[in-house]
Parts: structure tokens; sequence; C-alpha cells
């Protein structure tokens, strides 16, 4: 009965496959939006004033980190969740695929996020004229809140694995003295 269960467990992973296809339509969406984007400055690109262009640059840069985050969840949840993409010899391999765990993306994951909150504020910024202060203080808030999470995040990842590395030194060291020890 218990391997049936601890079967079952392991086999349920695969229920991650259609939501990381899922985001593969997110995808799809946001690039259906930024050329939506473009298509409608086209137009009037020559009477836009600088900033205009400058913030709506910024909206597009945003959907750009946006995809970029959407792709490396995609592939690397996919990786380190359900199963190992098998891509052929002659295709073209991202050259980050399989090399990131789960601490590797979730601090990935945090910076993008710090990214694209850094963007939106430089939009807010720019744009300051038309949003009232406490609006203001309150994306600045976030913002700041994002850096600080992430920032722990890292330090927290830095932490884990020095132990692991004194945790592994010890280990081999204590090894190796029990081995010149009983020569």
């Amino acid at each position: 009965m218990e391997k049936f269960f601890e079967k079952l467990m392991y086999e349920s992973r695969w229920i991650m496959a259609p939501i990381y296809l899922g985001l593969s339509l997110m995808l799809l969406v946001l690039g259906v939006k930024f050329f939506q984007e473009i298509w409608h400055i086209l137009p009037i690109i020559f009477d836009m004033h600088e900033v205009d262009l400058v913030l709506i640059t910024l909206s597009l840069i945003d959907i750009t980190l946006v995809g970029g985050l959407i792709v490396m969840v995609m592939f690397s949840g996919y990786e380190n969740f359900v199963s190992q993409l098998d891509v052929d010899e002659g295709c073209e391999k991202l050259s980050w695929l399989g090399k990131l765990d789960a601490d590797s993306l979730k601090n990935k994951v945090a910076a993008s996020i710090v990214a694209i909150s850094s963007i939106h504020l430089l939009k807010v910024f720019m744009n300051a004229e038309n949003i009232s202060n406490d609006k203001i203080m309150w994306y600045l808030l976030i913002h700041i809140t994002f850096v600080l999470s992430a920032f722990a995040m890292g330090y927290l990842d830095k932490i884990t694995r020095t132990s692991k590395q004194i945790a592994t030194n010890t280990a081999v060291n204590s090894t190796a003295v029990n081995n010149s020890g009983s020569k």
C-alpha cells in the first residue's frame, strides 16, 4: 500500500505539465499585447512627446521582462519538478537548461521581479505630475519590499550554501582522518 501511495505521489508531478504549457499561452498573449502597443504608436509617432515615447518603451521593456520570466519559470520549473527536457542533438539548446535548481530559480525570479518593479517605478516617476504623492509613496514602498525580499532570499541562500560546504568539508576531512588512522 505504501509503495502505491509513493508511486501515485511521484507520478502526480505530471499535473504540473499542463500548467507549464499554460504559461506558454500567456507568453503568446504577451506577444500579442507587445505588438498591439507598437501598432498603436506607429500612426502617432511623429506627434508624440519624448516622455510619452519613453513611457511606452518602458511598458514594452516591462512586457519583455515578464516574458523572459515566464520562459525561465516554464522551462526550469518543468525540468526541476516534472521531467528533463529532451532536446535533440541538432536543435538549439538554451545554455542554462538543466543548470537552474529550485534555489537558483527562486533567486532569478526574485531578481526579475525587482527589475520589473524598477521599470514600473521609473514609469511612475516619469509620470509623477499625474500621480498623487500617496500613490507614489506606495509604489516606492512596494518596490523597496521587493528589493529587501530579494536581498534576504539571496543572503539566506548564501548562508545555506556556506553551511552545506562546511558540512561537506567536515565530512570529507573526517573520512580522510579516519582512513589515515586505520592504515
